[in-house]
């Protein structure tokens, strides 16, 4: 290699702004013994070559915005969005209580100069005993409840907060393979509602990215980066598996040893044209404290090769 040959052949991702977040470092809850403190999270994120993160679970991180603001901005790092839980197919009568929540999120997170609010939908089992709490398949009045709520709150944030929300299809949710994806995003208006597409989770249910992004391209207005091991998937899908329990198995794991390739992936984003933030994310709760670190500082590699 001489000196005027780069690095990687890998194109310039000049329209990507990658990230890291708490739910790397098995960070799944406000408050859990088995997580590392924050302090800890945010010096090592740092470390690892980060300089935007996310907020994780309403909690885990300082929610008053001076302290937070100091301790961040301290270590170099920014603040890409924060996160939100709603079940909003549930109807009219769950608005009230979404919103205080969300609202206590989206002014944290304006308050922090992120743009984005990522919205994931709930869960249809119990993140931590892995049980049944509501039918798997929406009726066609929980479908539209769902649309209509989430247009409903892609409005209010918008003109409370000044925020963009990014809905995040998810294992376990009734937003989560290629079928209900396309279902949700036909219902919905695009100026009000965009996509987190998180890579992971997309082909953890048997979606193609690339085909999503090709297909609903002018709907991704977000990014998580992870990858599934092909081998655990196909055993937890045969086995009906849920999805903590799932993760407990190593489901999600580090780049670039599992599916789909990122390389491509962000490739077909930087074509969208617009900027983007792409968040590493390996589920791996709960895990031992020193585990997340080294992964993070390895895939931040990784990325770079892969021009990001």
């Amino acid at each position: 290699m001489t000196a005027t040959q780069p690095l990687s052949s890998a194109p310039a991702l000049d329209r990507i702004r990658v990230g890291s977040a708490p739910d790397s470092w098995g960070v799944w809850f406000p408050d859990d013994p088995r997580q590392v403190p924050w302090e800890r999270f945010l010096d090592e994120v740092t470390q690892a070559g980060y300089s935007w993160i996310e907020l994780g679970p309403y909690g885990y991180l300082p929610t008053d915005p001076a302290r937070l603001a100091d301790e961040v901005g301290r270590r170099e790092l920014q603040v890409s969005a924060g996160t939100v839980f709603t079940a909003l197919h549930r109807g009219p009568s769950v608005w009230d209580a979404t919103w205080e929540h969300v609202a206590q999120v989206a002014e944290l997170t304006r308050a922090m100069g992120a743009k984005h609010l990522v919205v994931i939908p709930a869960f249809w089992r119990d993140d931590k005993t892995a049980e049944l709490i509501e039918s798997p398949e929406l009726t066609a009045a929980q479908w539209r409840d769902l649309a209509g709520g989430m247009e409903r709150l892609g409005r209010k944030v918008r003109e409370r907060f000044g925020l963009d929300i990014v809905v995040h299809p998810h294992a376990d949710t009734h937003i989560d393979g290629e079928e209900n994806v396309a279902r949700f995003l036909d219902a919905t208006d695009s100026d009000l509602v965009g996509l987190c597409l998180d890579t992971g989770h997309y082909a953890y249910c048997g979606g193609d990215n690339l085909k999503l992004i090709e297909t609903y391209g002018e709907r991704i207005g977000y990014l998580h980066l992870k990858q599934v091991d092909p081998e655990i998937l196909a055993d937890v899908v045969r086995n009906e598996v849920p999805f903590g329990p799932a993760v407990g198995r190593g489901v999600m794991c580090e780049p670039p040893n599992g599916v789909p390739e990122l390389e491509p992936v962000l490739a077909a984003a930087q074509r969208l044209g617009i900027d983007l933030f792409a968040i590493v994310e390996q589920d791996m709760y709960p895990c031992p404290p020193d585990k997340p670190f080294p992964i993070a500082e390895r895939t931040r590699r990784f990325l770079r090769t892969c021009g990001a």
